[in-house]
């Protein structure tokens, strides 16, 4: 097993990866996703990012990003984690999951190491947060799965300067890098992509019992503050049924307070000949998820005042009021509660 992490050599930016086992027959198994790629010398995985490299497993996007910017929170989509703040966005490059769909394909898809333009440590990532008034840095634009011992250094480095930390992902990864990633994470966006096996393996290449057991493991068994976000692609994944489904499992494994976000496809990567999802698909979504139980339903890529706004599930008043990214009021404030009927609001506020 990988326990080590070091840099390979002084020259090289390749580090020795965590979660692999070496095999008798000389081969490398990495550990951290459930495809479990198995490896000989100079291959490398799924995920483009892992290479056997005699008899250890590197990561060559240590310390290498692939763009930086400054975000509302809102965009992750984060609407109960410190609303109305700054994030600090980076990611690398590579995906290990082969979404048909990808909405940021020129990234998650890349097989060139060129998209890595910029070399950036974990103190300097948490510095420029600082210097820029971001309160959280986000591990986004591709999978952080792929990346966690760079995304793991660059919590740490946050949190020394008091700065919380965010994961965008779609929840493939095995038990123990789960365990040690969101450890040390504030809070995370997690896409349920669908709610059928079918859509899973045809449409990104994963199961989907390996996500759920992850969004539950971290809904339950962490501190990380959690939202869901499913991407509807017309016929597809929205249907009643399965909208119905999806719902229901949320209620009974995870609970009514997990914020959902319904958002809307564009034709993109391998599926330009499917339409953009329509705004009354996600409205009638919204509606089907709010009456099996879940408090808090959203709707993003598209406007939709009512469908972004924030209301009290106690005496149904308006709580926080957004368009688009930005939040026009928000009456939560720090204390978490409803100023009407004081009822708790879960989310991360202070």
């Amino acid at each position: 097993m990988g326990d080590g992490f070091e840099t390979t050599d002084m020259k090289s930016r390749d580090r020795v990866a965590k979660w692999w086992t070496l095999r008798e027959d000389g081969r490398i198994r990495c550990d951290l996703c459930p495809r479990a790629c198995t490896l000989r010398d100079g291959q490398r995985g799924f995920c483009y990012t892992r290479m056997a490299q005699g008899q250890k497993m590197v990561l060559d996007t240590y310390g290498r990003c692939s763009g930086l910017g400054l975000d509302p929170i809102e965009k992750k989509p984060l609407y109960h984690f410190l609303p109305g703040s700054q994030v600090l966005s980076f990611g690398t490059a590579g995906c290990n999951l082969n979404c048909r769909f990808c909405q940021n394909w020129d990234i998650s898809k890349a097989r060139e190491n060129d998209r890595l333009t910029t070399a950036v440590s974990p103190g300097e990532i948490a510095d420029l947060a600082v210097h820029y008034g971001a309160q959280s840095v986000a591990f986004t634009y591709n999978d952080p799965t792929i990346f966690a011992e760079y995304a793991i250094d660059t919590a740490r480095a946050c949190h020394a300067e008091k700065l919380r930390t965010v994961a965008v992902s779609a929840g493939y990864i095995c038990a123990e890098p789960r365990r040690e990633m969101y450890a040390e994470m504030d809070g995370a966006n997690l896409d349920l992509k669908g709610f059928t096996e079918y859509f899973y393996w045809h449409l990104t290449g994963a199961h989907l019992c390996d996500v759920l057991e992850t969004i539950a493991y971290v809904c339950n068994e962490t501190e990380c503050w959690v939202e869901l976000t499913t991407l509807l692609i017309p016929g597809h994944n929205d249907s009643d049924g399965e909208i119905r489904n999806l719902s229901k499992w949320i209620v009974e494994n995870i609970g009514p307070d997990v914020p959902l976000h319904f958002s809307a496809f564009h034709p993109d990567w391998k599926m330009r000949d499917v339409p953009r999802t329509p705004a009354s698909t996600l409205q009638r979504a919204r509606e089907i998820a709010r009456g099996e139980g879940i408090r808090f339903v959203y709707i993003g890529n598209i406007r939709d005042r009512e469908g972004g706004t924030t209301f009290c599930p106690g005496c149904g008043d308006l709580l926080i009021v957004r368009d688009w990214f930005d939040v026009c009021e928000n009456t939560v404030g720090e204390s978490g509660q409803c100023p009407r009927c004081a009822a708790v609001i879960p989310g991360v506020w202070a």
